[in-house]
């Protein structure tokens, strides 16, 4: 990691690879720009110009390697082949084959998918479903940009919380609308009364993994309070026009605030953890 003035900067700038934005709940959520094992303060930066130029180089997240694509979000092709937190199951758990010894790293597994994950429920860009571990709470929330996140049940391993969402999720979706959440806070929901809604309609289909699993592997939580986030933004954008490095290897313009794991710019927005890994010079 290197901090030098160039000509074209007011203040100092950086070089390192992009990661994902670290984060921590407050009012608002305070914000991070992570350059290798550099944090840069985001949050005092909001009203000032931003320079990001990717310099054209991409190194994998596991190996180092030098890769001319990223694959799952920062891998080289050879280990998004192998590792165990590439493979299809991580985002779809329900598919989970852990069981039948097929799993690609079973001890990487113990330790991710075989611990307590939450089921719940977020509004982002609209009233969704989804899961996390226990201790991604609320990092999970604020990287899915929610408003409003409220947990609704616990369970043993990841699987059987991929398991209770895909029961819920005939009856709510369980994807973001990222246009729509880069546009402002989403109507407040009641969030509590869905939650019953969903217990009640999708009763059958939870009797049935309760009994295939125990009771004690999925509970449902019903006595959990809404977690209500804010996030630093100055001003939404009209249209959420998006940057990409790849075609578009320079950003500018002022920063006007972050949500979720997005810069939204006064020319556009970047979706810092799509560029994982991508060597990058950030100038203020």
């Amino acid at each position: 990691m290197s901090s030098y003035r160039g000509p074209s900067y007011r203040g100092p700038s950086y070089r390192g690879h992009l990661g994902k934005m670290p984060s921590a709940l407050g009012d608002p959520v305070h914000y991070w720009l992570r350059l290798d094992e550099l944090r840069l303060p985001l949050n005092e930066l909001i009203g000032e110009s931003l320079r990001i130029h990717y310099a054209g180089t991409i190194h994998c997240t596991h190996c180092g390697r030098a890769t001319a694509k990223s694959f799952a979000g920062g891998y080289c092709y050879p280990c998004f082949r192998k590792l165990a937190e590439c493979d299809l199951c991580v985002l779809s758990p329900d598919r989970c084959h852990f069981a039948a010894g097929t799993c690609r790293d079973p001890e990487w597994a113990a330790g991710f998918c075989m611990t307590g994950h939450l089921v719940y429920l977020a509004n982002s860009s609209a009233v969704k479903v989804g899961i996390t571990r226990a201790e991604q709470v609320p990092t999970r929330w604020i990287d899915q940009g929610a408003s409003q996140a409220l947990p609704i049940a616990r369970t043993h391993t990841r699987q059987q919380a991929g398991l209770v969402e895909a029961a819920l999720r005939r009856e709510v979706r369980d994807t973001t609308d990222w246009r729509a959440m880069l546009k402002g806070p989403p109507p407040p929901a009641d969030l509590a009364a869905i939650r019953d809604r969903l217990f009640e309609d999708c009763a059958a289909e939870l009797a049935v993994l309760t009994g295939r699993f125990g009771i004690q592997a999925i509970q449902l939580v019903t006595d959990a309070e809404t977690v209500t986030i804010d996030y630093p933004v100055r001003e939404y954008p009209l249209k959420a026009k998006a940057w990409n490095l790849d075609k578009t290897p320079e950003v500018t313009g002022q920063l006007l605030g972050i949500k979720g794991q997005y810069l939204i710019l006064d020319t556009g927005v970047l979706n810092v953890r799509k560029f994982t890994a991508y060597e990058v010079e950030v100038g203020f």
